[in-house]
């Protein structure tokens, strides 16, 4: 049964409503758009990860700084306490300075920029510690561990020459890695899934309130501004009725 609207009585109400239950009704019409595109994102997001991209190893060192202004007891104080943290500012600001990288890349004959190499060297300290890690990322493992060693010797030398301190100590040398870091394949996977959906959904929502196609009386009131006086329904006669049931039967 199909039904012929008569409409009457303009209305001047130019406010546009969202319905968030439409909404949702219209992506759970094209769910299955939804999960095949983040599917397909999601594989593309793989592959770029698995295949394309260069695997990155870190190796990580760890030292204890010492400084002189201690006291004769061997007792830290919150005085002590406040300095060793300062200090540790200082430290990790001073290991990814130009004078230390740029030493470590003559010394150990690189063929990189200070920016190259800097870019890839993390300082990290735990919290209320005197303990600073140095953490270094290369596509080569072996690599990794010699720059994280090399950096951490040669930045212990120049803080030293700077800062008043007692010593550097080696908490952990470098570890030579045997997995990659990154990427994270599970990661790249999940975030190609999402952009594929909520990109996909925009489209669809986009594409719902672009559709100013009459359907339903609810349409006539919000396109037209025009309210339904009545509805009149249109039934098939029985001749056409005939006519389609004689077709399928030649079928």
């Amino acid at each position: 049964m199909n039904e012929l609207n008569v409409t009457a009585k303009p209305q001047n109400d130019e406010t546009v409503e969202i319905n968030l239950w439409e909404i949702a009704l219209y992506l759970f019409h094209w769910l299955w758009l939804l999960a095949v595109v983040g599917l397909v994102t999601a594989a593309i997001a793989f592959s770029y990860s698995a295949f394309i991209l260069t695997p990155m190893y870190s190796s990580t060192t760890r030292v204890y700084i010492l400084s002189k202004q201690g006291n004769d007891d061997n007792k830290m104080t919150y005085s002590d306490t406040q300095l060793a943290n300062n200090i540790t500012k200082d430290f990790k600001e001073m290991i990814k300075s130009r004078t230390v990288v740029e030493r470590v890349i003559t010394n150990l004959n690189l063929s990189e920029s200070y920016n190259s190499l800097s870019g890839r060297i993390t300082v990290s300290n735990a919290t209320d510690t005197r303990v600073v890690g140095i953490t270094v990322k290369d596509a080569d493992p072996k690599r990794a561990q010699m720059l994280a060693n090399a950096i951490r010797d040669v930045a212990a030398e120049h803080i030293r020459e700077v800062m008043d301190l007692e010593a550097v100590n080696i908490v952990d040398d470098a570890n030579l890695p045997d997995s990659p870091s990154e990427p994270s394949k599970r990661k790249y996977t999940l975030i190609g899934f999402l952009i594929g959906v909520v990109g996909c959904a925009a489209v669809l929502i986009l594409r719902f309130y672009l559709d100013d196609s009459i359907k339903t009386s609810e349409d006539i009131e919000k396109y037209l501004g025009l309210s339904t006086l009545a509805s009149i329904p249109v039934f098939e006669s029985e001749d056409d009725g005939k006519k389609k049931k004689s077709k399928k039967s030649k079928k």
